[in-house]
């Protein structure tokens, strides 16, 4: 298998390290990939996915699979069931507790872009504001009910501690570890299990 990634994308590390935690990721080719807004990239569309996002896993077959969140799926079932719960009321409460944190993700990733990319003269401060304030209230949110925190290690522990990442990455000083410091233990604990440490240094 083939996944492509960029090292700062956080859907990317996501799976990253959900592939190590499976013991899946000596299985899994790590392919660079540059897809970003206003810069086409046709081979992309036209070979790997016409959205152009990351990351995308390419099977062996040459089939291939889109959304990290899908990915990890179909990475958690190739391993037997291990991040995500089979059925029940944890099953629905790890898929939309991950469904919130992928809507931060996409939020803080908006005003990465509208931020750093877009022309400074067309900045719509308004539109930043209200993009990064639903990433705050997620966070407010998991601070204050932080089973998530606590509860068997699953997907959406993974995909808090990459967009925690991230925010160290892109917005260093938001000041996130002061007002969430519940958060901030969390994040300290993650950064000592081997998977993420690996996805933060630089791939080989």
């Amino acid at each position: 298998m083939k996944l492509t990634f960029s090292p700062g994308s956080p859907f990317a590390r996501k799976v990253r390290i959900t592939a190590i935690e499976l013991g899946l990721i000596d299985k899994i080719e790590l392919v660079p990939a540059t897809v970003a807004p206003t810069q086409p990239n046709e081979a992309y569309s036209h070979d790997i996915s016409p959205l152009r996002k990351l990351p995308a896993l390419i099977l062996d077959n040459g089939e291939v699979i889109v959304d990290s969140y899908v990915i990890v799926e179909y990475l958690d079932e190739l391993a037997g069931g291990k991040l995500i719960p089979a059925s029940g009321a944890a099953r629905w409460k790890v898929k939309s507790d991950h469904s919130i944190i992928q809507g931060m993700t996409d939020a803080m990733l908006l005003c990465r872009y509208e931020v750093g990319v877009r022309p400074k003269e067309l900045l719509w401060q308004k539109w930043v504001d209200d993009q990064w304030d639903r990433t705050w209230q997620g966070l407010t949110r998991f601070e204050n009910h932080p089973d998530i925190l606590t509860r068997p290690f699953d997907i959406s522990q993974i995909a808090l501690v990459s967009l925690l990442v991230y925010a160290d990455f892109r917005f260093p000083d938001c000041g996130w570890r002061a007002a969430f410091p519940k958060l901030a233990a969390f994040h300290a604990t993650m950064l000592e299990r081997p998977s993420v440490r690996a996805s933060i240094a630089p791939a080989a």
